[in-house]
């Protein structure tokens, strides 16, 4: 890494007038982006937006998403990252860089998966905020009742429940 790349680490990313904070968004998609769910990127946008400004919006997918649904991932304003191998174990290194950025306030994890309880505790033990978005079936009650908010996707893309927990 150059030298002039560490100090973009540093500078903080500047906030809007209303001191909205700063969110890192994960996707899971392998997990998240099924037919059954016909979830809806735009919307998990415009639902971040109510907890202030995702400056970082990332979908991990396997070696199998289609050409289509990267490019589709990339019109609505996502990083795809495509992994070889298990998404969960990159997703858990990306949220790790997320919790030790001072520009991030709030971790913010798409998924339904259980394996991220730990990050969700660290990035709690590090004063960030947590949000989980889910959908049912087999969204994890542990994930939803550890995170500081949860929220749950309905199916027809025109609905969300919130539980917030604190």
């Amino acid at each position: 890494m150059r030298s002039f790349e560490k100090l973009t680490s540093y500078i903080p990313l500047r906030r809007s007038e209303t001191g909205s904070k700063n969110i890192g968004l994960l996707v899971d998609g392998p997990n998240m982006l099924r037919k059954e769910f016909r979830l809806n990127l735009d919307l998990v946008r415009e639902i971040i937006s109510e907890y202030g400004n995702m400056r970082v919006g990332k979908v991990l997918l396997n070696q199998y998403a289609s050409d289509k649904l990267i490019e589709a991932i990339v019109n609505q304003g996502f990083t795809p990252i495509v992994v070889a191998g298990d998404t969960d174990v990159y997703m858990a290194v990306e949220a790790m860089e997320l919790i030790y950025n001072p520009n991030i306030d709030v971790i913010a994890l798409m998924t339904r998966d259980a394996d991220f309880l730990p990050i969700i505790n660290k990035a709690k033990e590090n004063g960030k905020e947590t949000i989980v978005i889910g959908a049912e079936p087999g969204f994890s009650a542990a994930l939803q009742n550890s995170a500081d908010d949860a929220i749950v996707l309905k199916p027809d893309n025109d609905k969300k429940s919130f539980k917030e927990e604190n």
